[in-house]
């Protein structure tokens, strides 16, 4: 019973969207209250019309920022009396285009890519090109694979700022960062979200200072708040590219020599993105104290060689966790 109450709101959006689908004309708010599944039984059990309205209103707009396209049609003699308005899903702007087609197998597989990300993480267009490839109605008989992998998103600013990014809208949030003893407030035009050696960048423009910056979204120590503030769309085109640009800028200036035991699991990682060298290996990075916490945490499988101010911060790290744990620095 708990999972089918939890289901219950995503099968009433299915079936709102089914049901709009399948009508050139149009279907009122009372017809779709009255006769769709998951407010037909609301309406039965006793609700009341304005709840249901408002939650048609809520899932009105769930679906469009999830990609379904729903069109209102209003009076003809007047478009802007919506008071017998009636919905609708175009299917001419929903399907997807005639010319494409999938093999069962290839459905097979971008089922299996949608289903790595979870939900969280899942941009607007993937969601919707999901959708649309669902709706084609092939059957997989045989599965290519047992299991899905899933990818999470544990920076708990990510899903904020992804809406603030395909809404285009400044947000504000507070920001520490590494040697300050009070986080600052920002205020940002999120532009993009790229991932650079494993971890959440936001790219955007910083309305306090005016002027381009990236955050580490771990180092976002608030709740990421939407204003009402809007920017152009245009502002995100190659936004991702330029983020990217500069982060590898920064790690080209910035680079680290390692003596790494071979065989260890500091050896496995690190030389995914090393160049040899005489010594050991030679790693670029971006941040300091977040490649220091990643070389503690691979305690004596990694000696840092130079630079002196990352091979300080590691020992500081290693310290800590020895005298937290009870030992002698």
């Amino acid at each position: 019973m708990p999972a089918a109450s939890r289901n219950a709101p995503e099968e009433r959006l299915v079936n709102l969207v089914v049901a709009l689908m399948a009508t050139e004309q149009g279907l009122t708010k009372d017809t779709i209250l009255s006769s769709v599944a998951g407010y037909r039984e609301q309406l039965e059990a006793g609700a009341s019309k304005d709840a249901l309205e408002k939650m048609f209103e809520r899932d009105k707009e769930n679906l469009r920022g999830l990609g379904v396209p729903i069109e209102t049609i209003g009076n003809r003699a007047d478009p802007d009396d919506l008071r017998e308005a009636r919905y609708r899903v175009p299917t001419a702007e929903y399907a997807l285009p005639a010319d494409i087609s999938f093999s069962p197998a290839e459905i097979a597989l971008l089922n299996i890519a949608g289903g790595v990300w979870g939900s969280e993480s899942l941009s607007v267009d993937a969601r919707s090109g999901l959708r649309k490839i669902r709706a084609l109605g092939i059957a997989v008989d045989e599965p290519i694979i047992g299991y899905a992998p899933r990818i999470r998103v544990r920076d708990a600013a990510f899903g904020a700022v992804q809406r603030a990014i395909e809404q285009c809208r400044t947000v504000t949030f507070t920001y520490l960062r590494p040697g300050d003893a009070h986080p600052r407030e920002r205020r940002l035009r999120p532009l993009a979200l790229v991932e650079y050696e494993a971890r959440w960048h936001v790219y955007g423009f910083d309305v306090n200072v005016g002027a381009d910056r990236t955050f580490l979204l771990s180092r976002i120590v608030s709740d990421v708040t939407l204003t009402r503030e809007k920017f152009p769309p245009a502002l995100r085109e190659g936004a991702g590219e330029r983020a990217l640009g500069g982060l590898n800028d920064v790690a080209a200036r910035q680079r680290a020599l390692l003596e790494v035991h071979p065989g260890t699991e500091a050896a496995l990682r690190l030389a995914r993105r090393a160049e040899q060298a005489p010594q050991g290996i030679v790693v670029p990075y971006v941040d300091l104290h977040v490649f220091a916490d990643e070389l503690a945490s691979y305690g004596p499988e990694v000696r840092v060689v130079e630079p002196a101010g990352l091979r300080a911060e590691v020992i500081r790290r290693l310290r800590a966790t020895l005298e937290r744990h009870g030992g002698a620095a």
